[in-house]
């Protein structure tokens, strides 16, 4: 958990030290876009897993 709130951290400094918004997007695209690869890949999983269990 801990870790968890030192990256907000960190992230939040790298936007408030962002040379201009382009930096910006590439942080929080960058931060976000594994979670959400994440979840589509666990997603994927259930969905198929589910199909396969109704076949």
């Amino acid at each position: 958990m801990f870790l968890l709130l030192q990256d907000v951290a960190d992230i939040e400094k790298k936007i408030e030290e962002a040379p201009d918004s382009a930096y910006e997007i590439g942080v929080v695209i960058g931060t976000y876009l594994p979670f959400v690869v994440l979840v589509l890949v666990a997603y994927a999983f259930y969905y198929y897993s589910k199909k396969r269990a109704q076949d």
